[in-house]
């Protein structure tokens, strides 16, 4: 599986003319590192001295950082595995009218899925985005810069996961899904700009 592979070979693939791995499967592992890098100031807080008193709150946004790193990292494959259903469908045959209608249905289907994707992938990154906030905030301060890094890496993952929602959106002829797709990424990235500067600025201050 394409997570179980060093990151040598993962950033060789990515460069290569391979159509994949490639954008989406970057903003999930971005979106894992960052919620990794919580759950490293989580780990560096819990049981120290002088953070006893947010000792049971860190060990609660240690668990929800784990399962959200897996569910990012995860999506590194599910993002491969869209790809290739939106290739296959465009390759289908399309001689008779049938076939036409079978190439256009399954084309449909995998930008659906397409969408859904990476769309998942937001709103995994916007809870990372949150989880950095509070260990920005509470977290043990010789490890505080790892918590900015770990918004702006879920940052980015966040806004190129958009992207890849943005693009295959753009194919789909089911008006109402396509507008439902748009108006909860709208929704997910509405105010993630403004927290990610705060966190920055705060986890800056402390340094």
């Amino acid at each position: 599986m394409i997570k179980d592979k060093s990151i040598q070979i993962f950033l060789d693939e990515l460069a290569s003319k391979a159509s994949t791995p490639g954008g989406g499967s970057a903003a999930a592992i971005m979106g894992a590192m960052g919620s990794a890098l919580v759950s490293m100031v989580c780990n560096l807080t819990i049981g120290k001295k002088n953070y006893e008193n947010v000792e049971d709150e860190l060990k609660d946004v240690l668990k929800q950082a784990e399962e959200l790193r897996a569910r990012l990292t995860d999506m590194v494959r599910a993002d491969v595995e869209v790809f290739d259903q939106v290739m296959g469908a465009y390759g289908m045959p399309k001689e008779t009218e049938a076939e036409k209608t079978a190439r256009s249905e399954a084309i449909q289907a995998a930008l659906r899925a397409a969408t859904d994707v990476p769309l998942d992938c937001a709103r995994a990154c916007a809870e990372a985005i949150d989880l950095s906030k509070v260990v920005a905030e509470k977290g043990n301060k010789n490890v505080i810069s790892d918590a900015g890094v770990a918004v702006l890496a879920a940052y980015a993952a966040l806004r190129s996961a958009a992207l890849n929602v943005y693009i295959n959106v753009g194919g789909i002829k089911d008006k109402a899904f396509a507008e439902e797709r748009l108006a909860e990424l709208n929704k997910i990235l509405r105010g993630t700009d403004k927290l990610t500067e705060e966190i920055y600025q705060l986890v800056k201050s402390k340094l």
